[in-house]
């Protein structure tokens, strides 16, 4: 995960360097996230049929060599996109086969609390590597944080290789129909219903974080102000450990309160959030750090609950295919998001309060369309849920 935020953390710096248009600014951002909806369905459905490890280190080999390969040769806008598509394709196999492993190893009540925990380390990682990059290049060339993101990637392929016991997948524990045949999981309400919920959290999700840097750049230069430690990169990797806290604590509020109750709490304070975070530029930096501070915490505190919910709901023997459809229209609408997010900035005239203010109210109107889904599918709450026990 260390090289997951390496380019948004430089994004004002390639902006300017390779002198980038805000649309291309955002395909750099999506490509990542395309590379991982594009390989996802195969990659997770496959750990149905084979051992989810075999993926996972293979995964982390090619992500290596994507983050030393941005080190060595990226140059401008399509090498960039090269590299940071394949890394989106190492994403695609760590991730969900990762959670994959963990899942069959852990069943009943007490799984959703597991699923939030992992879930959480997702953006642990997302907020080490903001700070990572930030602390290198602040001496360094910034080719330097993608080369340790290579080694971090290494250092997930040795862990996981001597700690992960290698498992076999039964053919009678195999789906019958073919790899990639997702209609059992297209006609599962619950499932789809949270895998809804997770598509349209990921589109503001990875468009905050792709432009959240950008935007307290352009507010600290609008204002000329003095930031002191609230560095952008400081605080993008605040709010992102906040979003892993809220994440976690989202899900178990949701085990004591009820999911959809608690899915819809959140996903409605943060599309009145967006509706005016960024025309609050206007005013002062301090004031935009902090309402990017609270946004982290609604932007993820849905994140767990609703993958918990996907999988807690997931027909037998169609887990790792639930996840692929789960994760594949989630990172799908991830990669629109920070390509959408550039466009209605481009659209509005650029970097101004108007642009961005406009580009994140598009992410609230994204989320209120998610209410509107989850208040017509209405789905199972879980086992281990207060109110499924009622």
């Amino acid at each position: 995960m260390l090289g997951f935020s390496t380019f948004a953390a430089l994004l004002p710096d390639f902006i300017r360097d390779w002198q980038l248009t805000n649309t291309q600014a955002g395909w750099i951002s999506a490509i990542f996230l395309g590379g991982y909806a594009a390989s996802v369905p195969v990659l997770v459905s496959l750990t149905d049929r084979i051992d989810p490890r075999r993926i996972y280190l293979i995964s982390t080999a090619l992500g290596a060599v994507a983050a030393l390969g941005f080190a060595l040769f990226a140059e401008g806008f399509w090498t960039a996109m090269l590299f940071r598509g394949l890394a989106g394709v190492s994403l695609a196999g760590t991730y969900m086969p990762g959670l994959k492993a963990l899942s069959d190893r852990i069943e009943g009540p007490k799984q959703p609390r597991f699923i939030a925990f992992y879930t959480g380390g997702f953006g642990t990682g997302v907020a080490t590597s903001f700070l990572v990059t930030g602390a290198i290049t602040a001496s360094m060339d910034w080719r330097w944080a993608f080369g340790v993101a290579a080694l971090g990637s290494l250092a997930a392929f040795v862990i996981v290789a001597r700690t992960l016991a290698p498992a076999k997948v039964e053919k009678a524990d195999a789906p019958p129909t073919a790899l990639l045949d997702f209609r059992p999981v297209l006609r599962n309400r619950s499932a789809m219903a949270y895998t809804l919920c997770y598509a349209v959290h990921n589109w503001e999700l990875f468009g905050m974080r792709s432009w959240v840097v950008a935007l307290l750049v352009f507010t600290q230069a609008r204002h000329n102000a003095d930031v002191g430690a609230l560095s952008p990169t400081i605080v993008a990797t605040v709010m992102t450990l906040l979003g892993v806290w809220a994440s976690i604590m989202g899900n178990e509020l949701a085990m004591r309160f009820g999911r959809r109750r608690l899915i819809f709490f959140v996903m409605l304070s943060s599309a009145v959030l967006c509706a005016f975070i960024g025309f609050t530029s206007a005013l002062s930096y301090m004031l935009v750090a902090a309402l990017c501070l609270v946004h982290g915490v609604t932007v993820a505190g849905e994140s767990a609950a609703v993958t918990a919910g996907a999988i807690g709901t997931a027909a037998p023997g169609y887990r790792g295919a639930t996840m692929a459809l789960h994760s594949t229209l989630g990172f799908a609408f991830a990669f629109v998001g920070p390509l959408a997010f550039g466009w209605v900035l481009d659209l509005t005239g650029g970097e101004s309060v108007l642009g961005w203010g406009l580009a994140f109210a598009s992410m609230g109107v994204v989320m209120a369309l998610g209410l509107v889904g989850l208040a017509v599918l209405r789905p199972n709450e879980l086992e281990g849920d207060k109110l499924s026990r009622k």
